[in-house]
């Protein structure tokens, strides 16, 4: 007995038939890879900024009556008769570095002038320099909070 060969048939896709699939295929994709930028897009991409708490070193490091500065933290650790202080060294007209003088500070781009205290004696700075609040860290370090404004003359004793 001779076996018989039952051969199915497939349908044949035409020309026409397979580009309008290969064509919704490419819109379908499209959309995924929309849908998916719209949603990474929703994603908060947070930028915390530099950190707050900065530590200044040994308070035997500075002497009395100098304004150190501490450049990459752009703040001047100042130690008086009075104890620490802590004050910016953003220029409060256009945020420019000020420099120190004798004089107190004072900015090189626009003119603003500060006496040692950071109040403002001359040109555009609207308010006086930021003061930042100064303690002392358990490992014996000055500890600068700059998240903490405190009021300008204050001074942390030890």
């Amino acid at each position: 007995m001779k076996k018989k060969h039952v051969r199915t048939q497939q349908p044949e896709i035409d020309r026409r038939t397979f580009l309008t699939a290969l064509g919704w295929i490419g819109v379908g994709l499209s959309a995924a890879v929309a849908a998916l930028g719209n949603l990474l897009y929703l994603k908060p991409a947070v930028d915390y900024g530099p950190p707050t708490l900065i530590r200044a070193g040994k308070p035997d490091e500075y002497k009395e009556g100098i304004k150190e500065v501490l450049e990459n933290d752009r703040i001047a650790i100042v130690r008086d008769k009075k104890g620490f202080a802590a004050i910016s060294v953003t220029c409060t007209h256009l945020g420019c570095t000020v420099r120190t003088s004798d004089a107190g500070f004072e900015c090189p781009c626009h003119g603003s002038q500060f006496d040692n205290d950071g109040l403002v004696t001359g040109g555009p700075a609207p308010r006086p320099l930021d003061w930042y609040q100064v303690s002392v860290a358990p490992n014996g370090e000055l500890e600068i909070d700059k998240s903490v404004k405190v009021t300008p003359g204050t001074f942390f004793t030890m």
